[in-house]
């Protein structure tokens, strides 16, 4: 199994987008070295909160390209991987391993569904087999809501015996408490990372090693006790209850876009839609309001 150091905080970083709606590479660059300032220990590109599935390999390439031109070290990179073939798993993932990168967060395959622990199993094989002396330190992607594909307990375990210098830890982004502490039971020595802020505290306290966090993009600061320390954080699970109410992507980068007053930051590529006027402002006074008082 590959030793990982402890993991930390990775901001998944969203992606901002030009009117054109191609990439805004300079303000994604700028926004990635402003999370690594705020005590990110890595920056995450392409996962769910970067709207990965709608960006090519050409984008995805070029992008990756900006930040390491810019002096983002590539220890610092986490690139996430979301492909239904695994041919094309495997592309991406060897191109940012062989870029020297931290980590690929791999999701299972989303389109085809029911599918079997045997069948998620072969899929992995071969993206593992495809990607040949480029493949470690992969981090097995859980996110049932958006793949509607579940990476069991007994998955990570067959995976983990088969490839066990490939398989570095899990994200579990499930939402399923006793899922997460059934997975944190089993593969403590793993590193679990806890994908709903909501349960992060509890996960670090019983030896997850962190999170790859959207919300770190706007409150990394708040964030950072909570994976490293497990310290509770009330007003930080308000604030999830209160983004969940709202279609995440586009609330998250409402946020950054408050939070940084580049109003470009609003912009989700389709087929996303951008938060309304009058929801963008009742987010916005809803979470000023709560952390605004927190502090006082």
């Amino acid at each position: 199994m590959p030793k990982l150091d402890h993991f930390g905080l990775s901001a998944a970083l969203a992606t901002p987008f030009n009117v054109d709606m191609g990439i805004d590479t300079v303000t994604a660059v700028d926004h990635a070295k402003s999370c690594l300032r705020n005590g990110c220990s890595s920056v995450t590109l392409f996962g769910t909160t970067g709207e990965g599935s709608s960006i090519s390999n050409a984008e995805r390439s070029l992008l990756l390209k900006a930040f390491l031109d810019a002096g983002i070290a590539p220890e610092r990179i986490v690139v996430g991987v979301m492909a239904n073939s695994y041919i094309d798993a495997a592309l991406q993932s060897r191109e940012a391993l062989d870029a020297g990168c931290r980590n690929i967060l791999l999701a299972p395959p989303s389109y085809f569904k029911n599918l079997s622990d045997d069948g998620l199993f072969d899929w992995f094989s071969s993206v593992f087999a495809e990607m040949g002396s480029s493949v470690r330190d992969v981090i097995l992607y859980n996110i049932p809501s958006v793949t509607a594909v579940e990476i069991s307990v007994n998955l990570v375990s067959r995976l983990r015996e088969a490839f066990p210098e490939v398989i570095a830890g899990v994200k579990d982004s499930s939402g399923n408490w006793p899922f997460t502490e059934s997975l944190l039971a089993e593969h403590n020595d793993l590193a679990i990372l806890i994908g709903d802020e909501r349960g992060l505290a509890a996960g670090v306290r019983l030896g997850g090693q962190g999170a790859i966090s959207g919300l770190a993009n706007v409150y990394a600061h708040r964030l950072l006790p909570m994976a490293i320390e497990g310290r509770d954080d009330a007003d930080v699970v308000e604030a999830v209850n209160q983004i969940t109410a709202f279609p995440v992507i586009p609330a998250v980068k409402a946020l950054i876009a408050h939070n940084s007053g580049v109003e470009g930051w609003r912009r989700a590529r389709a087929p996303l839609r951008s938060l309304s006027d009058s929801d963008y402002g009742r987010l916005i006074m809803t979470l000023d309001r709560l952390f605004k008082s927190a502090a006082a």
